[in-house]
């Protein structure tokens, strides 16, 4: 028993973090994992150490839930993003620049590839009324048919 009244058993902090988890499952805020995560934590730490007073295993709670939220959302999140380039406009796509891996012949197309995927894709045919060379750097100017119009640079 604590001096507040009560006393908080490892099974406790276990079945309340599992309960927050499976919340997170309904509200998809990504918020209440961490939340769940540190009671889940905090259980295992009463289970090692019983004699624990409840309100360091709150404080203890408190910490582990904002530090793991905090952590999440500030490093492992934006790391996350798509930092493609697919599904963005035709507009937006204009001026990215990428490296001539064939080089346009009577009969076919060039190709050129970027670092990062232009509509959905890596290696694009183009037009280029300039001569190019493999491994020549070119940009979009504009987009004709399934092919790409492009410069020099």
């Amino acid at each position: 028993m604590d001096a507040a009244g009560f006393s908080l058993i490892y099974w406790h902090w276990i079945l309340f973090g599992v309960a927050l988890v499976l919340a997170e499952i309904f509200l998809t805020s990504f918020t209440l994992l961490w939340f769940g995560i540190g009671a889940v934590l905090v259980g295992i730490l009463v289970w090692l150490v019983p004699a624990m007073p409840a309100f360091v295993q709150l404080l203890l709670w408190l910490l582990f839930s904002c530090g793991l939220a905090v952590f999440w959302f500030k490093y492992f999140k934006p790391r996350m993003t798509d930092k493609t380039k697919a599904g963005i406009a035709r507009e937006g796509a204009i001026g990215e620049s990428g490296t001539v891996i064939r080089i346009p012949g009577e009969t076919r197309r060039g190709m050129v590839r970027f670092s990062t995927p232009i509509l959905g894709d890596d290696e694009w045919e183009f037009i280029c009324e300039q001569p190019v060379q493999l491994g020549d750097r070119v940009h979009i100017k504009e987009f004709s048919g399934n092919a790409l119009i492009v410069i020099k640079l």
